[in-house]
C-alpha cells in the first residue's frame, strides 16, 4: 500500500469510528443533501388551472383574457428569503421567448390568478413588464413556469431581463420547481 493510500484508509477509518451508530447515517445523509443542492429539493409547483403537461386554458393566453394562472408552491425551504418566477416558451421560432419575469417576490405558497403586481417586475421578450400569456404563432408550444427559492433578495432594479436575473441568483438557490403546460392557437 502506498503512503497516500495508507493515509486515506486511516482517515476513512477515523471518520467511521467517530461516526458510529446513528451518527454515521446522519453524516451520510447530510453529505447526500449537500451534494444534491437545489436538484434534490422537494419543492413543487402546481396550478389549479391545468395539470402538468396538459393544455393551458385559453383564458390565460392572448386568445382569452391574457391573465396569469393561479400557481401553488409546496414545500418551500425554511430558509427562503425571496422567490423568483420565470415563464418562458422554449419552442418559439427565434429561440426561447420570455413571457414573465418577476423577482424579490415575498415568500408565500400561492401566486393568485390574474395577479397585477408580483414582487419586482422584470422585462419579458415583448419589452414589457408583467405577464404575457401563451401566444404561439403556429403549432403547439410548451410553456415552462419556474420558481426559485432564494436565500436572499436580489435588489435588482425593475425591468431586469431574465439573463440578468438568472445570473444574479447563482449561488443563492435553495430549491427550484417547474411546471410545464402546452398551448396551440385554434387554427394554428
Amino acid at each position: 500500500m502506498t503512503r497516500l493510500g495508507a493515509l486515506v484508509s486511516a482517515l476513512v477509518l477515523s471518520v467511521l469510528a467517530a461516526c458510529s451508530g446513528d451518527g454515521l447515517g446522519s453524516v451520510i445523509e447530510a453529505a447526500r443533501q449537500a451534494s444534491q443542492g437545489s436538484e434534490g429539493s422537494s419543492m413543487r409547483l402546481t396550478s389549479s388551472a391545468f395539470e402538468p403537461g396538459a393544455d393551458i386554458p385559453p383564458r390565460f393566453t392572448c386568445d382569452g383574457r391574457d391573465i396569469s394562472p393561479r400557481l401553488a408552491l409546496h414545500d418551500i425551504p425554511a430558509g427562503a428569503r425571496s422567490l423568483v418566477l420565470v415563464m418562458d416558451d422554449p419552442d418559439a421560432p427565434g429561440g426561447t421567448w420570455d413571457h414573465w419575469v418577476a423577482y424579490d417576490i415575498p415568500v408565500g405558497d400561492v401566486i393568485e390568478e390574474g395577479v397585477g403586481r408580483l414582487g419586482v417586475a422584470g422585462r419579458n421578450s415583448w419589452g414589457r413588464t408583467g405577464y404575457g400569456g401563451p401566444c404561439p404563432p403556429r403549432g403547439t408550444h410548451r410553456y415552462v413556469f419556474a420558481v426559485y427559492a432564494l436565500d436572499t433578495s436580489l435588489g435588482l432594479p425593475a425591468g431586469a431581463e431574465k439573463a440578468n436575473v438568472l445570473q444574479a441568483i447563482e449561488g443563492h438557490v435553495l430549491a427550484e420547481a417547474r411546471l410545464m403546460g402546452r398551448y396551440a392557437r385554434s387554427g394554428g
